[in-house]
C-alpha cells in the first residue's frame, strides 16, 4: 500500500476510533465523575445505625443535649480548621486556599489532605471544619482568600479534591469534611437560576459526589431569612433535592444572630428552635444557645422527635468515622511538620504562584550582582500566612504575636539569601509600612453579624520592625540591577472580618512603588496577600509583576526559585484582576466589557517558556442523547525549558429558550512538557455540563449550536469549533455528570 495511503486510513482509523467511542465515567483513571462511597457500605450502615438504636436507647435528654452542644464524651468529635494543613502549633502551614487553586491541580490538592488527614487523624481529631466552597466574585470580600475562586467549575472540581484526600477512601481511618457557607455567602445571588446553576455547584458536588459528611451554613440571610433558620436552604435543597443525611453544624455564634442581630426570631428560645427543627445538629462553637433546648421542648416548641433526630445523625457521623468501634488514641511524639510534609509545602507553594507580568527580567539573569529588597513583605512571616492558619488565628484572635520558628516559616529575604550565588549581594530595606492605619484601609462591618470576637480585636505585629527608613530603601534601589519589590497584605488587611472598599496597594505602598519606578532599573512587583489588588496605576512601570497570595511556611524559597529561574512559574488566576475599584464585583463568565477591560482575566498566567496549540478535532455535530461529546488538541512545549500549561475548555452558546453566560468554563488540564515535547489532549465533555434551568425552572438539556474554545486564558482562545447538538430537548431530574474527562497522551 502507497505510504500516503495508509497514513490517510491511519488517520482516517484515529478520528473514527476517537469520536464513536462513548467510554463511560468508570474507564477514566480517576474520573472527578465518579461517587465517593468513602468505606460506608450497605452493610457497614446497617451494623453502625444498630450501635445508634442501641445507644440512644440509653441517653437521657441531658446527655442528648450535650451531643447537640459539642460536649459529649466518649467519644468526643473533635474538630479543627483545615484550609492550609491542620491548624495547631508546629504543624506544616500550606498556601491559603486562593493560591492552591491557582495551581489548577485537584491532584495535588487531593494529596495535601490526604497528609492532613492523617496527620490530624493521629492526634485524635476527626471533623475539618474545611473547605470554603463560596463562589467568591468580589475582590472587596475579606474572604476571598479562603475561596478557590470565581469559577463554579474550579471551584467544585477543587473541593471535590479536598473531600476525597481528607475523608479517604475509609472513613473510619480518615477524617470528616465540613462543607462551607451554605450557600451563597460572600455575594449576592438573588437570581435563582444563577443560585442553581453557579452558587450551589460546588456544595451539591462535594456532597452528591464526594460524600462529604458536614455542613455549615452561612452567616448571611438568603431571600431575607437567615441561612441557619432556612428552610429553603437546609430542608429543600439540601435534603428534600440532594438526598444529604450527613451532619449540620452552626457557625461560630450563628443561632444566636438569627435573634439579636436578624431579630428573624422574637427570643433566642424560638431561634433554637427554628434552628434545630431546620436541621442544624451541633451548635459551635460551644452550645450556648442550645443549652436551653430543654426549655424549649417543655414549652412545645420543638418536640423530643426533632432532638433525637439531631442527635441520631451525630451519632452516625462518629459511627462512619469509626468512634462507635474504637476512638482514636492521640499518638505520643508525631513530627508536626516532617520532611516529607514541608515537600508538599514547597511543591504547593511553587504551582500557586502566578507571574501575570513578565517584560524579560524573569528568571534573573547571572549578570546581576546586586538587588534591592524592598517592601513590608520582604521579610515578614505576615506575608506567607492566611487566615484560619494556626498562627494567624492566634495572632487576629488570641493577640499573640506571630511565631516564625514553629513551624520555620521561610521569608523570602532568607529565601533569596539561601539560593544566590556568593557574588550577589542582596541590599534589604523594608522602606514602607503596610498601611498607615489599618482602620483607615477596613471597610466598615456590621459586627453584630459574624465572628463575635471581631469586636475586640488589636493590631500586633510579628516583631518590632522599627520605622521604614524610605530613604535608604531608595538609595539601595539607586544602587542596585534590578529592585524587588515586596508589597500587599496581612491578616489586618484581609481575611475574615477584613472587607476594603479600596483595594489598590494600602498605605503608602503604591506611592513607593511610583518612586521605585521612577529611579529608571527594573521593578518587579510581589504582592503577597488574600486577594487581586488594583494596580493600574503602576503596572506599566514594572518590568514584572508576581501574585505570589499566602504560600505558606515554603512560600520565600518558591517565590525565590522562581525569581532565579530554579523553577518555572504555572499557576493562572482563578479570578480577575480588576483594573479599578468600580469594576468590581468581576468575572468572566458575566463578560467582560470590552471597553472597561480587567486589567488581567480569569485564567491568565504566564510561564518562562512556550506553548502552542494546534491540530484540533472535533465532530461538527453531537447528539443531547450522546454520553461524550470527544475534542482532542495537541500542545507543544515550543520553548527553551520545561513547562507546565494549563490549557482551558470554555463553552458558550447563543439562541436557547433562556440567556446563557457569554463564556462558561467546562473543563481544564495541566499538561507537564519536556522542551519540544508535544501530547495530544482529549476533553470528553458531557451534553449534561450544557443543561440549564428554563424558564420553568426545569433543569434541561437544549438542542442548538454550542462554541467550544480552548486556550490559555478566558481570553485568550487558541482553537475553536462550533458544534451543532441536535436531538430532543431533555429533562433531567438531576445532574449526574458535572466534569470533562480527560486523557493525554
Amino acid at each position: 500500500m502507497h505510504a500516503n495511503i495508509k497514513n490517510r486510513l491511519l488517520s482516517t482509523l484515529l478520528c473514527l476510533s476517537l469520536f464513536s467511542c462513548k467510554p463511560s465515567a468508570h474507564q477514566f483513571g480517576n474520573s472527578p465523575n465518579q461517587v465517593q462511597n468513602a468505606g460506608i457500605t450497605a452493610q457497614r450502615e446497617k451494623t453502625i445505625q444498630q450501635k445508634v438504636s442501641a445507644i440512644m436507647d440509653t441517653l437521657s435528654l441531658e446527655q442528648k443535649v450535650l451531643q447537640l452542644m459539642g460536649e459529649a464524651d466518649q467519644p468526643k468529635l473533635a474538630r479543627g480548621e483545615a484550609i492550609s494543613g491542620y491548624n495547631i502549633e508546629g504543624a506544616t502551614t500550606l498556601p491559603q486556599q486562593i493560591g492552591i487553586s491557582c495551581s489548577w491541580n485537584p491532584e495535588l490538592l487531593r494529596i495535601n489532605t490526604g497528609y492532613t488527614s492523617r496527620l490530624m487523624r493521629s492526634l485524635g481529631t476527626t471533623l475539618a471544619l474545611s473547605p470554603m466552597l463560596d463562589v467568591s466574585r468580589n475582590a472587596h470580600w475579606g474572604r476571598m482568600e479562603e475561596s478557590f475562586g470565581e469559577s463554579e467549575y474550579l471551584t467544585s472540581r477543587m473541593g471535590l479534591a479536598f473531600v476525597k484526600g481528607m475523608q479517604t477512601d475509609d472513613l473510619s481511618k480518615g477524617v470528616a469534611t465540613t462543607t462551607k457557607h451554605f450557600a451563597g455567602y460572600g455575594g449576592k445571588n438573588d437570581n435563582l437560576r444563577v443560585f442553581y446553576e453557579e452558587i450551589l455547584m460546588p456544595h451539591e458536588v462535594a456532597i452528591r459526589l464526594g460524600n462529604s459528611q458536614s455542613l455549615m451554613p452561612g452567616y448571611h440571610s438568603y431571600q431575607g431569612v437567615p441561612a441557619h433558620a432556612s428552610a429553603f436552604l437546609l430542608q429543600d435543597v439540601l435534603r428534600n433535592q440532594w438526598g444529604y443525611d450527613g451532619v449540620v453544624v452552626s457557625d461560630y455564634f450563628a443561632i444566636k444572630q438569627i435573634h439579636n442581630s436578624y431579630h428573624y426570631a422574637k427570643d433566642t428560645l424560638e431561634a433554637v428552635a427554628m434552628a434545630l427543627k431546620n436541621g442544624i445538629h451541633l451548635e459551635l462553637p460551644n452550645g450556648d444557645y442550645y443549652k436551653q433546648l430543654p426549655g424549649a421542648l417543655e414549652k412545645g416548641m420543638i418536640s423530643m422527635e426533632d432532638i433525637d433526630n439531631a442527635v441520631r445523625h451525630i451519632l452516625t457521623l462518629k459511627g462512619r468515622l469509626g468512634l462507635l468501634d474504637m476512638p482514636p488514641v492521640p499518638q505520643k511524639n508525631v513530627e508536626l511538620d516532617p520532611v516529607d510534609y514541608r515537600e508538599r509545602a514547597y511543591i504547593s507553594a511553587a504551582q500557586s504562584l502566578v507571574l501575570l507580568k513578565n517584560k524579560g527580567i524573569l528568571p534573573l539573569s547571572d549578570d546581576i550582582k546586586k538587588i534591592a529588597l524592598v517592601g513590608p513583605n520582604a521579610d515578614a512571616v505576615e506575608s506567607l500566612l492566611g487566615d484560619y492558619t494556626h498562627q494567624t488565628l492566634s495572632l487576629y484572635w488570641g493577640k499573640q504575636p506571630l511565631d516564625g520558628l514553629n513551624p520555620k516559616l521561610i521569608t523570602l529575604l532568607e529565601g533569596l539569601q539561601s539560593k544566590v550565588n556568593d557574588q550577589v549581594e542582596i541590599l534589604y530595606e523594608r522602606g514602607c509600612d503596610w498601611t498607615d492605619s489599618y482602620n483607615s484601609s477596613i471597610a466598615s462591618l456590621n459586627k453584630n453579624v459574624g465572628d463575635e470576637r471581631e469586636k475586640n480585636v488589636v493590631e500586633i505585629t510579628s516583631k518590632d520592625f522599627g520605622i521604614p527608613d524610605p530613604e535608604k530603601a531608595l538609595q539601595y534601589a539607586q544602587e542596585s540591577d534590578v529592585i524587588i519589590a515586596a508589597m500587599g497584605e496581612n491578616r489586618y488587611l484581609c481575611g475574615e472580618g477584613r472587607n476594603r472598599s479600596n483595594i489598590r496597594l494600602a498605605g503608602q505602598q503604591e506611592a513607593f512603588v511610583k518612586e521605585l519606578i521612577a529611579i529608571g532599573k527594573p521593578v518587579v512587583l510581589i504582592v503577597f496577600g488574600g486577594r487581586p489588588h488594583v494596580l493600574t496605576d503602576i503596572e506599566k512601570g514594572c518590568q514584572a509583576i508576581v501574585q505570589a497570595w499566602y504560600p505558606g511556611e515554603e512560600g520565600g524559597n518558591a517565590v525565590a526559585d522562581m525569581l532565579l529561574g530554579n523553577i518555572n512559574p504555572s499557576g493562572k488566576m482563578t479570578v480577575t484582576v480588576p483594573r479599578s475599584n468600580k469594576q468590581c464585583p468581576i468575572w468572566y463568565s458575566k463578560g467582560y466589557n470590552p471597553d472597561d477591560m480587567p486589567l488581567y482575566p480569569f485564567g491568565h498566567g504566564l510561564s518562562y517558556t512556550t506553548f502552542t496549540y494546534s491540530n484540533l478535532k472535533v465532530s461538527n455535530e453531537a447528539s443531547t442523547t450522546d454520553q461524550w461529546i470527544p475534542l482532542s488538541f495537541e500542545l507543544e512545549n515550543t520553548g527553551d525549558r520545561k513547562g507546565a500549561e494549563i490549557a482551558q475548555l470554555y463553552v458558550s452558546a447563543k439562541g436557547l429558550s433562556m440567556p446563557r453566560p457569554p463564556i462558561v468554563l467546562e473543563g481544564f488540564s495541566r499538561v507537564e512538557l519536556e522542551k519540544g515535547q508535544r501530547k495530544t489532549v482529549t476533553f470528553y465533555v458531557s451534553p449534561q455540563q450544557l443543561a440549564f434551568y428554563d424558564k420553568d425552572m426545569k433543569l434541561v438539556i437544549e438542542p442548538g449550536t454550542y462554541k467550544f474554545s480552548i486556550g490559555a486564558s478566558s481570553t485568550n482562545m487558541k482553537l475553536t469549533a462550533s458544534i451543532t447538538v441536535k436531538g430532543e430537548k431533555l429533562t433531567l431530574d438531576q445532574q449526574d455528570i458535572f466534569f470533562s474527562e480527560t486523557m493525554i497522551k
